[in-house]
């Protein structure tokens, strides 16, 4: 086994499994997928920590233990269709496990490619979940997001229904904002 294999399968048995992730198909995926390879030459050394490695300028994606416990929260199907927004390791795992993804990776984040999805996962804190995301969720859908208030964050998933969009709390997270994502200072008496 080379170092970077030992590095994945390590990864999940000490951050993913530890946290309670039991689907198999995520921990199979996560120790067959390539994270370094989604990353710059100079952060590859940092796929399997425990870190928010940055990817592009601005944008990192989640800690293993966070996009485990969000995908399977999302409880992703094989065959159904998702929109991974600034998600590229997101976007391969549901690939591994069957699914058609968009990548969506963009100047302007809020304003996603029309369509709709049976899943739409992001790898970074929002403020607030934008109008845009909710929208492209298809009737019994789900949109799996942190939402990030200060230095607090909370994992939530959105189901749409044919009645509206419910919502659903998850585990504490802190990963950095989306970039035009994060809360905007306002002054109130």
């Amino acid at each position: 086994m080379d170092d970077t294999a030992e590095a994945r399968l390590n990864m999940v048995e000490s951050q993913v499994r530890t946290a309670d992730v039991t689907d198999l198909r995520i921990q199979d995926a996560m120790r067959r997928i390539p994270r370094e390879s989604l990353l710059p030459e100079g952060r590859a050394y940092l796929a399997y920590a425990d870190v928010e490695p940055e990817y592009a300028p601005g944008r990192r994606l989640l800690r293993p233990r966070d996009i485990a416990k969000l995908l399977q929260m999302a409880a992703p199907a094989a065959g159904e269709t998702a929109l991974a927004v600034a998600a590229p390791y997101a976007a391969v795992v549901l690939e591994a496990c069957g699914l058609v993804v968009t990548r969506f990776d963009g100047e302007a984040l809020d304003r996603p490619p029309p369509g709709t999805y049976d899943l739409v996962i992001a790898e970074g804190a929002v403020s607030e979940v934008p109008a845009a995301w909710l929208d492209a969720v298809a009737v019994g859908g789900r949109a799996a997001v942190i939402e990030r208030h200060g230095p607090a964050g909370r994992a939530v998933l959105h189901v749409r229904t044919a009645e509206g969009i419910g919502r659903r709390e998850g585990f504490d997270a802190a990963p950095p904002y989306l970039p035009g994502l994060e809360s905007q200072p306002g002054f109130a008496f």
